[in-house]
């Protein structure tokens, strides 16, 4: 059952040094604010999980908090490379990190082959690919009815998931909506899930077919109006573009990107003193 908590106390009691974790989200509904406070507390030698690493990603790496990356693909979404990520692979600053490239279909798969509680996916894919040749977990499997060979890689099975939604109601049941990407199935493989919120409510009011996690299915739910920021939550706020085009000159400077940490996430308490402290600069710019 999903307790109710500040994100604060969700981050402490359920993400560990060392854990596996999986902080989903595509294009809209990323869960910026949780990946804020693992760097506040100081996460260390994280696998971190994610098939579309972005700016989160790159402030999670280039804080030092993560040992590994699994993924699909790295990129600030419009904008070009993830400067820290590369400094990390290719110099090793803050220190050397490993990295385990698959395809969007291979990863979604192995998603859902650890919800199902299965130990690998099964995909047709890869024929002609290079990707095998430098991911030696992707395998080939003979199925035993019709002799054709196919693609075959673990299933993921995070130790904490974390996602952003619209809503959740009292009892810590979630609802959300828009383009979904693997927030579902990265939630039910782990095995602890936190999940940040717009709104808390007495009534989800969820139309038929929703996407709705169930309490039971879920560690904590916490109230973080806006944690998506700077991506969008279908039906409260817009992606804040510009966030997105002034990351790039902060993440290519160790020293502007250190600055950057240090004020805006290490010196603030929560992700709602970040939104008022990045507001103020931003009013004093223009």
């Amino acid at each position: 059952m999903a307790a109710i908590l500040s994100l604060r106390d969700a981050v402490q009691q359920f993400v560990h040094d060392g854990d596996t974790v999986a902080l989903e989200g595509f294009t809209h509904l990323i869960p910026t604010a949780a990946g804020h406070e693992i760097i506040r507390q100081n996460k260390r030698d994280l696998t971190l999980v994610r098939m579309t690493p972005d700016l989160i990603y790159d402030q999670l790496i280039g804080a030092g908090c993560a040992r590994r990356l699994v993924f699909s693909w790295g990129g600030n979404p419009g904008v070009g490379s993830l400067h820290r990520l590369r400094d990390a692979v290719e110099k090793q600053w803050p220190h050397a990190i490993e990295i385990e490239e698959h395809s969007h279909a291979d990863l979604a798969n192995a998603y859902v082959a650890g919800a199902s509680g299965l130990p690998f996916a099964v995909l047709r894919a890869y024929a002609g690919s290079d990707l095998p040749k430098v991911n030696p977990l992707i395998k080939s499997v003979t199925c035993p009815f019709t002799g054709e060979v196919l693609a075959a890689v673990p299933s993921v099975r995070p130790d904490v998931t974390v996602i952003h939604a619209q809503k959740a109601d009292r009892k810590g049941n979630v609802l959300l909506w828009g383009i979904l990407g693997v927030q579902k199935e990265a939630a039910l493989a782990a095995k602890r899930c936190i999940v940040t919120v717009e709104e808390i409510v007495d009534d989800l009011d969820a139309p038929m077919n929703a996407c709705v996690l169930p309490t039971w299915a879920l560690s904590a739910v916490c109230l973080v109006p806006g944690g998506a920021h700077p991506s969008y939550a279908h039906g409260y706020y817009e992606r804040d573009n510009r966030f997105y085009q002034a990351w790039d000159p902060i993440a290519r400077s160790r020293e502007a990107f250190s600055a950057w940490i240090d004020t805006y996430i290490r010196g603030t308490a929560d992700f709602d003193a970040f939104k008022a402290k990045l507001a103020s600069t931003v009013e004093a710019a223009q």
